[in-house]
C-alpha cells in the first residue's frame, strides 16, 4: 500500500470514529445549550465514583411531571379530554348533568370553567364516569381511547405528542441507572396503562391522583371496584407526600413545568444531595405552545419567578430543542 493510499485509509478511519462518536452523543435533539450542559454535568458529577457529589445507584431516583413535561398539556391536559368525552357518551342518561356542574361546562364546551377545574375536579369528572366498573374494566376504555384519539391541533395520537427530547432525557438517566419516576396530577390509572409503551416507565414508577378501590367478588371473581371517591390528589404539595409514599426515597433530581411542581422540585433540591431541579418553559407557538403565567393549564408563574433563586434549571423549548415531537410513534419496549 503507498503511503497516499494509507494516509487515505486512516482519514477514512478517522471520519468513521467521530462518526460513532457523534451518533452516541447524548440528548441528540438538544441544542448544545446551558441548560443540556447543566445535565450532562450533573449527570457525570453523581455517577462518577471519587467524585464529592457521587450517588450510590440505590439512590439515583429522578422524578418527571407527565403533562406539560414529557407530553404535550394544550389545548387542555389530556385525561380531561377523555373524561369530556366520556361525559358526553353517558350524558343522555344523565339529564341533571344539563345543570349541574361540573358536567354543565362539559356539555356546553365552557372552556373557562372547565380551566377552573384543577385536579380535583378532573378526578371528580372521572368519578363520576366510571364509579361501579372495575380497574380491568377501566384500563381497557382508557387503552382504546389513547388508541383512537387525536390532539386537535397536531391531528396525531396524543401517545405521538411526547417530546423527543425528553425521552432521550428518561434513556440518557437510565443509561446511568437512574431509576424514572413520574409524579403528576393526572389519574394514575389513566397513565398507568400506557406508561411502559411510551415511556418505559412501568406501572409500579407512576404516582398520581387516585380514587379509593372496593375489593368485591363478582361472580365468584375477585375484582377491585372503583368508587366515587377520592383517595389522594397528587398535585403541589401532594406531590412530595406521595413521593415519600410510594418511593420511600427523597429523589435526587426532578423535572416539571408548572406551579404545580413547585413543592416537587422544593423538596428534591433543598435535599442533602443537593439534587437538580428542571423545568420545562413553552416557548414556541410555532412548534407547540407558547404559554406561562397566565395559562388555565399549566400555569408556571411562581416557580419562573423563584428558579434563578432556587437555582433550577428552566429549558427553554424554542431555544433548547432542535425537534419538539418524535418523527414517528415512539415505543420504549
Amino acid at each position: 500500500m503507498t503511503q497516499s493510499r494509507h494516509i487515505f485509509f486512516m482519514a477514512l478511519a478517522v471520519v468513521g470514529m467521530a462518526t460513532n462518536l457523534l451518533a452516541e452523543e447524548p440528548l441528540p435533539s438538544w441544542n448544545d445549550s446551558a441548560a443540556r450542559r447543566a445535565i450532562l454535568e450533573y449527570v457525570k458529577s453523581v455517577t462518577t465514583e471519587g467524585s464529592p457529589r457521587f450517588v450510590p445507584v440505590s439512590e439515583r431516583i429522578v422524578t418527571f411531571d407527565n403533562d406539560g413535561t414529557l407530553w404535550c398539556e394544550q389545548p387542555m391536559y389530556v385525561q380531561l379530554a377523555f373524561a369530556l368525552d366520556r361525559v358526553r357518551l353517558l350524558a343522555d342518561k344523565h339529564p341533571e348533568w344539563r345543570t349541574e356542574e361540573p358536567f354543565r361546562a362539559v356539555i356546553e364546551k365552557d372552556l373557562p370553567a372547565l380551566a377552573k377545574l384543577g385536579a380535583k375536579g378532573l378526578t371528580e369528572l372521572t368519578m363520576a364516569t366510571h364509579a361501579g366498573m372495575t380497574d380491568d374494566e377501566f384500563e381497557n376504555i382508557v387503552t382504546e381511547w389513547i388508541r383512537k384519539a387525536r390532539h386537535p391541533k397536531f391531528h396525531r395520537p396524543y401517545t405521538e405528542c411526547v417530546y423527543q427530547p425528553m425521552l432521550e432525557l428518561l434513556a440518557f438517566l437510565r443509561q446511568h441507572e437512574f431509576k424514572t419516576f413520574i409524579v403528576s396530577g393526572a389519574g394514575i390509572e389513566f397513565m398507568r396503562p400506557w406508561a411502559k409503551e411510551v415511556y418505559g416507565i412501568p406501572p409500579e414508577q407512576v404516582i398520581g391522583s387516585s380514587v379509593k378501590l372496593k375489593y368485591e367478588l363478582r361472580d365468584g371473581k375477585p375484582v377491585l371496584v372503583r368508587l366515587a371517591e377520592l383517595n389522594f390528589i397528587d398535585d403541589q404539595a401532594g406531590k412530595p407526600v406521595g413521593i415519600r409514599q410510594v418511593i420511600g426515597r427523597r429523589p435526587v433530581m426532578a423535572v416539571g413545568n408548572s406551579d404545580g411542581d413547585y413543592e416537587m422540585l422544593e423538596y428534591v433540591t433543598s435535599g442533602p444531595a443537593n439534587g437538580l431541579g428542571l423545568i420545562v418553559h413553552h416557548t414556541d407557538a410555532v412548534r407547540e405552545f407558547a404559554y406561562d403565567r397566565q395559562s388555565p393549564f399549566g400555569r408556571l408563574d411562581r416557580a419562573l419567578t423563584d428558579a434563578t433563586s432556587k437555582g433550577w434549571i428552566v429549558i427553554d423549548m424554542q431555544r433548547d430543542w432542535k425537534v419538539i415531537f418524535p418523527e414517528s410513534r415512539p415505543s420504549q419496549n
